[in-house]
């Protein structure tokens, strides 16, 4: 609805959108005589927490958006922080100021597209609410010329603010997005044989795992639900399959047939076998659906890996871990299996510590020779299923599947003690010892992945100050703020292009 007076952006006016919003904005407000600006102040401020209270009711209520909803600091800070953004949009003094509030609504609209909120959503809650203040200005004015207006002011603040919002949006969510596909070329440019015979020979050792479990009859770690058979989902390939396969073959009918079939053997077969051996009964029938399975498993995977074409892409040059300009699209898609799976993960941030005195002492080339030895003990240290990145200088941060915080401090346990034990000969002949402080974080449900980067970094920061050479582990309920909207600070380390290794 157009404000009077404000017509659409000219044809010639090639200055932007936001310029644009704020020459509406300022008409806007221009527009609002002194007395109905009050009015309209004071009715958002006593209506903003009942209207908050009933837009999180809606959302809660809709499948889609209530996962991202359901974790308590979401939905108690949100309600919150949503009555001050009604109240800051319609506040009578100070006069609304554009660039403060455009650089707020930025903000919002790049946390929601690292949450992966919905666009749709947005505008749902903003008609929401809109139709809540209609309803409280007809009951509160009699005079239909200032309703009018008092409605259109209502109107045209709101669809700016939610138009540079879901500008911010669609631009950093189209940045993730190519950066998700530059992920999975990567994972195409890898060695796709070796890939290909080390998953063959992690499904074929599960497969075994089985056939010993039957032969001895004794209960198995990691067993499927309601059996005492080890579960194929929970195994080496399994996690490979659902965390790196799925990027691989991302979009390939390969998905769901592998999927499908690890399915029926933890849900179906396994359990009858495990029935029939119990009962006395013959296991030939179930051991034979097994077999038929697996079988068809390693036809499909062998069918994918040879219709993939690999190309070299994203892998940092000194070290060959990931860059973590491919950060967002792994960490979203690690919320969301385990939001959907209900498993945990964590992030394990690795720094080596005195590392300047490295360079200073030795030159770059030795600090070079150090990050690659300490990336390889980091890379052969962790699970195939694990993904490590170069975070920044000497930082590296790996992303531990299916890992809850007895399993993550265990397993920063073992990368700090194999760093410390790994012994690094430059070309001089010296022999140097590399040190690392480590900081662990355990997803809690919150869907925003920059929380729990600076929550990892926080606890390896604490780390370091608390002597270096040990592992701290992030609070179980995480308190992070979210990532602040200036360039300063956590926002500064947000993932980006790792620096060159001389600036380090």
């Amino acid at each position: 609805m157009p404000t009077p007076g404000v017509t659409g952006t000219p044809a010639g006016d090639r200055d932007g959108p936001s310029a644009a919003a704020g020459r509406d904005w300022r008409r806007a407000q221009a527009a609002l005589d002194d007395d109905l600006r009050l009015h309209l102040a004071e009715l958002v401020a006593d209506a903003a927490d009942d209207l908050a209270g009933d837009f999180y009711r809606v959302l809660l209520a809709d499948p889609e958006a209530a996962p991202l909803l359901s974790h308590d600091l979401v939905r108690t800070r949100l309600r919150a922080s949503l009555a001050g953004w009604l109240c800051r949009l319609f506040a009578n003094a100070p006069l609304p100021d554009f660039d403060t509030m455009a650089a707020g609504q930025r903000h919002i609209g790049e946390v929601h597209a690292r949450v992966r909120v919905p666009i749709h959503l947005v505008g749902r809650g903003a008609r929401l609410i809109k139709a809540g203040l209609a309803g409280r200005l007809a009951a509160s004015l009699d005079d239909r010329d200032r309703l009018v207006q008092a409605l259109i002011h209502i109107e045209t603040v709101m669809d700016i603010a939610i138009e540079l919002m879901n500008t911010a949006f669609v631009s950093d969510l189209k940045r993730e997005t190519r950066n998700e596909e530059a992920y999975r070329l990567f994972f195409l440019s890898q060695d796709l044989t070796l890939e290909r015979e080390s998953q063959r020979a992690a499904l074929l050792e599960w497969n075994q795992t089985v056939l010993l479990a039957l032969a001895g009859g004794a209960h198995v770690a990691g067993a499927a639900t309601g059996t005492t058979l080890p579960a194929i989902g929970r195994s080496e390939f399994g996690l490979w399959f659902h965390h790196r396969g799925s990027i691989m073959f991302e979009g390939l009918p390969v998905l769901d047939q592998v999927a499908r079939l690890m399915q029926a053997i933890d849900g179906r077969v396994l359990p009858d076998i495990d029935g029939a051996r119990a009962t006395g009964g013959d296991i030939a029938a179930g051991l034979g659906a097994l077999q038929g399975a697996v079988g068809e498993i390693r036809f499909v995977l062998k069918q994918a890996f040879e219709g993939l074409i690999g190309i070299e892409a994203g892998r940092d040059a000194l070290t060959r871990t990931l860059n973590r300009r491919f950060l967002p699209a792994i960490l979203n898609r690690e919320i969301a299996l385990a939001l959907r799976r209900k498993r945990p993960f964590a992030l394990i941030m690795i720094d080596l510590d005195h590392f300047k005195a490295i360079n200073d002492a030795h030159g770059h080339s030795a600090g070079d020779a150090a990050l690659r030895r300490a990336a390889e003990t980091i890379l052969g240290t962790c699970r195939g299923s694990d993904i490590v990145f170069r975070y920044g200088g000497e930082e590296f941060l790996v992303v531990a599947v299916e890992t809850d915080d007895a399993a993550a401090r265990e397993m920063a346990e073992r990368l700090r003690a194999a760093i410390a034990a790994t012994d690094i000969t430059l070309a001089s002949g010296a022999h140097i010892v590399i040190t690392a402080s480590i900081g662990i974080a355990v997803f809690d449900g919150h869907p925003d992945y920059g929380r729990l980067i600076d929550a990892a970094d926080r606890a390896m920061y604490d780390a370091k100050h608390g002597g270096r050479d040990r592992v701290v582990s992030a609070p179980t309920s995480l308190t992070c703020p979210e990532p602040a909207p200036a360039t300063t600070g956590s926002a500064a380390r947000s993932p980006g292009p790792v620096p060159a290794q001389g600036a380090t």
